[in-house]
């Protein structure tokens, strides 16, 4: 009883509120809402968390290195944006960016942990950049950390959600039910793509 309740727990954890994922730009620019942005949009909550989830699957160094190279590579897509690079497609890009890491922690995908990083860091660079382009030059830095730290926060309860479902059910099956929390993070995605 105890485990079906814990993976019920897990499973509804990764239920968000409803998307409000950009904020108005004049309300930007402050540590506040740069901490507050990611945890407002079902994009990026989804996405981090299967950021984390994936790490915790991979183990070992994976577990802060993959973490870390999403928060620095989106750090410089944010940079980007403020100094005005253009790049296409960032939208639909978070959007596939939400399914293929649920996908990829769905499937227990094992791969070196530079491949995790650039796997990664390619959407968390388009991720980055959306954040950046909405702001706008004021109040760029203390947006920016506020929304780094928010994201290291959503990918810290991706890691010890997986790494709690692990502790709770043995062995192969807390893999099993860390990996069903990717596949819902997957269709999550699937629904915002096709349903919002």
């Amino acid at each position: 009883m105890l485990k079906r309740l814990a993976a019920a727990i897990s499973l509804l954890s990764l239920s968000a509120a409803p998307a409000f994922a950009h904020l108005n730009p004049e309300e930007h620019g402050s540590l506040l809402a740069g901490v507050s942005h990611p945890l407002f949009g079902t994009d990026h909550i989804l996405a981090m968390v299967a950021v984390g989830l994936w790490a915790a699957l991979l183990g070992g160094r994976a577990l802060w290195l993959v973490p870390s190279a999403f928060v620095g590579t989106m750090a410089l897509g944010f940079a980007a944006a403020i100094a005005g690079a253009l790049l296409p497609f960032v939208e639909p890009v978070i959007l596939a960016s939400v399914v293929v890491i649920g996908l990829l922690a769905a499937a227990a995908l094992q791969v070196p942990v530079w491949a995790g990083m650039v796997m990664v860091g390619f959407f968390a660079f388009f991720h980055g950049h959306a954040h950046g382009g909405e702001l706008g030059s004021a109040g760029a830095l203390s947006f920016g950390i506020g929304f780094a730290l928010s994201t290291v926060l959503l990918h810290a309860t991706g890691v010890g959600l997986g790494l709690s479902i692990g502790r709770v059910f043995d062995g192969g099956t807390g893999r099993l039910v860390t990996r069903i929390a990717g596949g819902a993070t997957a269709l999550g995605g699937l629904w915002l793509a096709l349903g919002a």
